[in-house]
């Protein structure tokens, strides 16, 4: 027996508080689990800077794979007792595939890096290569386990993550507009800040969904769970991803990097004593073994240390950042604004670097986007398959769906000190009249000509 088959002789679980139990039967996913890249996970929040705003969001990027795994298994399990391809052919699954959908989903992200989305903006890195590199890499351990399955497993697995894998229902498991990904961090996201209104009925989109020749598709008799599924989505965005909190701290983070990057470029010796492990990305000059050294713990430690240095912007973000002291934020029209110009002026002549100390955040994503091939590029459409098998798009046969298609929803906010508009923050009343000219231009947190 190759490897490649091995079961363990006892059935291994992870007691989920999202799945109850996840299951593993094999080897090579015990392994992967063990490997020192999948257990870094566990040192990267799945949700960034959320936890500042919804104090339980502390969970993690390695119970997010976990649960990416478990739903993929139980879709593979689906697939094969009612849709093999001994039954149906071509539109079948073939259970040949299986391994390599397991691997993909339980290493779907073991490329993120600390503090993700904002870490990769500053220091132009990309969680997707990163994670095909850490799956092809013979250095890792990761690739060690996937190669001893068989020569080239490696890639297959890694083909999955960029798409390219022949079997479209295997990519469309881990990748696609209602995959396993999406379905595990909509409910695990839900359960950790305790938004009730991102839940959605899994059991039932599993019952429903099926496998055809050009990928998945869902029973036309589940079109409510599905629909459920993508106003579920919808809420979470609107209430817990596109939050203005969380966003604030975002901000601060982002400018906090930049400015260390910055001093790098004018004195390096700064972060040699307390910073190495940051050092390659400020001179942009990384190895995949010095990316791997790093997570939210390494960088908040950094930034603790921080606090300490005599650069003052430096020190004050880092602080702020810390001990989750936002910038206040209010919605504008659009970017362009020639107010804007005339608020950075005010916040800089109060004694602020508006270049670290404001900021215009636009947070835009679509709930349900259709497939638009004039556009060169798309998510996958959901289709639902009639009783005569042919397949219709989702928002074709949903009035509800039809009415979310392509209707973005964000705002887009500029951000500035909380000492421009809150009085009791403030230790002397030197700058009064360029807080009070600040204030006129804000009316019930939005941006306006001037109180009348």
């Amino acid at each position: 027996m190759t490897y490649k088959y091995q079961m363990l002789p006892l059935e291994k679980v992870f007691r989920d508080p999202v799945h109850n139990y996840i299951h593993v039967q094999h080897q090579v996913i015990l392994d992967l689990i063990n490997s020192k890249e999948v257990q870094r996970l566990r040192r990267i929040k799945q949700l960034g800077t959320t936890s500042y705003t919804f104090h339980g969001a502390e969970h993690s990027r390695f119970s997010h794979s976990l649960g990416v795994y478990d739903i993929t298994r139980r879709i593979c399990d689906i697939f094969q007792r009612n849709y093999s391809q001994e039954k149906y052919g071509k539109d079948g699954w073939d259970d040949s595939h299986r391994l390599v959908a397991l691997c993909a989903a339980l290493l779907h992200d073991v490329g993120h890096g600390p503090y993700s989305h904002t870490f990769e903006h500053i220091f132009h890195t990309d969680h997707e290569a990163l994670t095909v590199a850490i799956i092809t890499s013979p250095e890792t351990e990761v690739f060690q386990i996937l190669n001893n399955v068989e020569e080239g497993f490696p890639e297959k697995v890694a083909s999955v993550i960029t798409k390219t894998y022949a079997n479209p229902q295997v990519v469309q498991m881990i990748s696609s507009q209602i995959d396993a990904d999406r379905m595990d961090y909509l409910l695990r996201d839900a359960y950790y800040t305790g938004t009730e209104y991102g839940t959605f009925d899994l059991t039932r989109i599993l019952r429903v969904i099926r496998p055809y020749e050009g990928g998945i598709a869902f029973s036309m008799n589940g079109m409510h769970a599905v629909e459920d599924y993508i106003v579920s989505r919808y809420q979470m965005y609107v209430q817990v991803y596109f939050h203005p909190v969380s966003r604030a701290m975002e901000v601060l983070l982002e400018h906090l990097l930049d400015r260390a990057h910055e001093l790098y470029q004018e004195d390096a010796e700064i972060f040699t004593f307390h910073s190495q492990f940051l050092i390659p990305f400020l001179r942009q000059d990384f190895s995949l073994e010095d990316y791997l050294k790093l997570d939210d713990g390494v960088l908040n430690t950094y930034f603790a240390q921080w606090i300490e240095e005599q650069d003052l912007i430096l020190s004050d973000l880092a602080y702020r950042f810390l001990n989750r002291k936002p910038l206040k934020s209010i919605t504008v029209d659009s970017s362009e604004n020639p107010l804007l110009i005339e608020l950075k002026a005010l916040v800089e002549k109060a004694g602020f670097n508006p270049h670290y100390y404001t900021a215009i955040n636009s947070s835009y994503d679509l709930p349900y986007d259709l497939y638009h091939p004039e556009k060169g590029s798309h998510r996958t459409q959901i289709e639902l398959m009639q009783k005569d098998g042919t397949l219709i798009e989702l928002s074709k046969a949903s009035q509800l769906v039809s009415a979310l298609t392509g209707q973005g929803q964000g705002d887009i906010r500029f951000y500035y000190p909380k000492e421009m508009t809150q009085q009791d923050s403030r230790n002397s009343d030197l700058f009064d009249d360029y807080y009070q000219a600040f204030a006129k231009h804000i009316r019930n947190g939005a941006l306006v000509e001037e109180k009348s």
